[in-house]
């Protein structure tokens, strides 16, 4: 097998391992396997990917940082979309299965209720971060466009946020997503090994992140 399909492959079983929540969540809804209260089960079930994904995402840098796996890169982009696609199904099934599109009660929601105004906002924020992950959007933003995806971890600890104050009884797992967040984020003040000078080229691009 050749590098080149060596990659592919990985990449196609990373690609599909993203998946598996999603069929794993079918199967349950079609084995009638959700519990009780189903519409509360899928929000959560992918609310909690969503954030899953996000953090694996942030931690794509640092990882590559102390291990030298360059090639992790690469997947930071899509595992930021897998991210994105999580959240907004958590967002849509919020907004039209719980609601029904009711637009002048949801409204409403957001504004009075702390948790579901915050999580608005995140996902609002991630929105300009998935749009602009594009490499020809790295090019046209320059260096505003590491300024605009520093404001994912904003996006992540409203996440986090919204997810303390909706979970209310049981913290430990929202817990243990804002302990990652901000090792993270401390990981970010660590200072960079410096590395010999050499001549930039494709793949010096900054990866796109959501």
């Amino acid at each position: 097998m050749s590098g080149r399909t060596g990659q592919r492959a990985v990449r196609l079983t990373v690609y599909l391992a993203c998946l598996l929540p999603l069929v794993r969540l079918a199967t349950n809804g079609l084995g009638g396997r959700l519990g009780p209260e189903p519409i509360r089960a899928v929000e959560l079930f992918t609310g909690t990917w969503g954030l899953t994904f996000l953090v694996i995402t942030l931690a794509v840098t640092p990882v590559r940082r102390v291990t030298g796996w360059n090639w992790l890169a690469g997947y930071r982009r899509p595992l930021g979309l897998f991210a994105f696609a999580y959240v907004t199904l958590h967002f849509l099934t919020w907004f039209g299965v719980d609601q029904f599109f009711a637009i002048r009660y949801i409204g409403q929601d957001i504004l009075k209720r702390p948790y579901i105004t915050v999580g608005f906002a995140s996902f609002l924020l991630m929105i300009p971060l998935a749009i602009t992950s594009r490499k020809a959007m790295v090019r046209r933003l320059g260096k505003r466009w590491a300024t605009l995806h520093s404001l994912v971890y904003v996006a992540a600890l409203g996440g986090i946020v919204h997810f303390v104050w909706s979970a209310k009884a049981d913290l430990s797992t929202p817990t243990v997503y804002a302990l990652i967040l901000v090792l993270l984020l401390l990981f970010r003040f660590v200072p960079r090994r410096s590395a010999r000078p050499r001549t930039a080229g494709p793949r010096d691009l900054p990866t796109p992140v959501p």
